[in-house]
């Protein structure tokens, strides 16, 4: 896989799909400039890795469009220092860009292909600062709580518990919730005063699979 055939096509779509939209964090905005997004999908869609769309990346699993994995992003307010947890490892795509933006990433897939294609692909890429787990994700991990940061990469029925009580005071979590085919992301920062939330806007996400999310095949 070369690297040079896409710099342009990464460069618009931070230009016109992330800046254009209304994405300001520069740190934000670099990280997405720097990782090439065409090493996380197959080889067949890697011509439309940088589309305004999410893509197949197998196993009945996709990689969000880019906006949304930004907005998603953004919404973490990370500045370097942070411990986070990602429930969905995926493709990895979302993986590379918490780790361009924070200290430590502990990425949870209960899907075995899906986890090893993504280290295999993160390992070529040189990231040094991710530890992968697999498991179910709304259980959280919980030998390496408390995270600082926590981000949900599939539509969850409801928040689970566990995962709030593995955030840090001060901490944030992201996550869609709602229906199997249309959630509302939602942001929750956790103060001494309790837990604070914001509805960002409506996304379509694949289920968030396990003990307190949907049943597989439900």
């Amino acid at each position: 896989m070369k690297e040079y055939p896409f710099q342009d096509q990464r460069k618009e779509m931070v230009d016109r799909q992330l800046r254009a939209r209304g994405i300001r964090d520069k740190r934000v905005l670099d990280a997405f400039a720097r990782v090439p997004r065409h090493f996380f999908v197959p080889v067949k869609e890697q011509l439309r890795a940088y589309g305004d769309y999410p893509l197949p990346i197998g196993e009945g699993q996709t990689i969000s469009q880019p906006y949304m994995v930004a907005l998603m992003t953004e919404a973490l307010q990370m500045e370097g220092e942070e411990r986070v947890l990602e429930i969905g490892t995926g493709s990895g795509y979302q993986t590379a860009i918490l780790a361009e933006l924070s200290q430590k990433v502990i990425s949870v897939e209960r899907i075995a292909v899906l986890l090893e294609n993504a280290r295999a692909t993160l390992s070529r890429l040189g990231y040094g600062n991710i530890v992968f787990r697999r498991g179910d994700g709304t259980l959280g991990c919980s030998e390496d709580a408390p995270y600082d940061r926590i981000l949900v990469t599939a539509g969850a029925p409801e928040l689970p518990d566990g995962l709030m009580s593995q955030l840090s005071e001060d901490g944030i979590l992201v996550a869609p919730v709602g229906g199997r085919d249309v959630q509302t992301l939602i942001r929750c920062e956790r103060t001494e005063k309790g837990t604070e939330t914001e509805r960002l806007c409506s996304c379509v996400f694949v289920p968030l699979v396990g003990e307190h999310g949907w049943k597989q095949g439900s």
